[in-house]
């Protein structure tokens, strides 16, 4: 029961890593509230965090976009007012939308990514990420501590083809921690960053088959990580055994080994 009874704010918490991750916290004693865009799915997450009792121990969904600024202070000022205090929040939500930066045919441009993929790649992964830390860090200061964690990737360290827009949020998230380490540590609020590595969630499962081996292969210990092995690390770095680690950027690939 290492988060027993800590208010645990998880965005993108229906599926993949985000839905690990609260299951995982869940375990610990921790009160979960998830946000995401998916309120069929979310209300179903919440049942299964501690069965038929979720709510019960005081799990809960909010529909909420990332994206709109009000909508997310809403969210958190009524989190505050139903449970007094935010002790973590977990920065997950994100999509991807990949393309190169453009393909080139006998001289003439046939394709590119389209600036409206790079601005709503940027808007959730990057702007999502500010929005609920900048609405979550009163409260933070205010009851004189908490844990920031924000998703990054191995591909916001490394680069990835095809993934211009991915990589500069991701990219971008390394640096924010980094600055609110500084920023928010006088404050008792730790700020570290998780950066998976290729990870068995529906989006990757849905690769082909070749890219799949491709990424096994480049990996030291030949497999793509567990979404539980990423929810493994969130939860060590929201623990007082990390109590003195900020501003870190935690790899979880295997060893990743990325080909030119």
């Amino acid at each position: 029961m290492r988060l027993k009874e800590k208010v645990t704010l998880i965005t993108g918490g229906v599926a993949g890593i985000g839905r690990a991750t609260a299951q995982r916290f869940a375990e610990e004693g921790a009160k979960v509230i998830i946000c995401d865009v998916d309120s069929e799915h979310g209300q179903a997450a919440v049942q299964t965090l501690q069965g038929e009792a979720g709510q019960a121990m005081g799990h809960s969904f909010y529909k909420v976009d990332v994206t709109d600024r009000n909508a997310v202070q809403k969210w958190v000022d009524a989190v505050v007012e139903k449970y007094g205090r935010i002790d973590v929040l977990i920065n997950n939500a994100g999509l991807i939308r990949d393309a190169t930066l453009v393909k080139v045919k006998d001289g003439e441009l046939v394709k590119q990514m389209s600036e409206a993929n790079f601005d709503l790649v940027i808007s959730v992964n990057l702007k999502g990420v500010f929005n609920c830390s900048q609405a979550v860090a009163p409260c933070m200061i205010r009851q004189g501590g908490g844990v920031i964690l924000n998703a990054t990737s191995v591909a916001g360290i490394d680069g990835n083809f095809g993934q211009t827009n991915y990589v500069a949020t991701k990219a971008g998230v390394i640096g924010m921690t980094k600055v609110w380490a500084r920023e928010l540590g006088r404050d008792n609020i730790r700020v570290n960053a998780v950066a998976p590595g290729p990870t068995a969630t529906e989006m990757v499962s849905a690769m082909p088959e070749k890219i799949l081996e491709g990424l096994i292969s480049h990996t030291p210990l030949q497999r793509l990580a567990q979404p539980l092995d990423v929810a493994n690390a969130y939860l060590f770095l929201a623990s007082d055994e990390a109590s003195f680690i900020s501003g870190t950027v935690l790899r979880v690939d295997g060893g990743i080994v990325v080909g030119t």
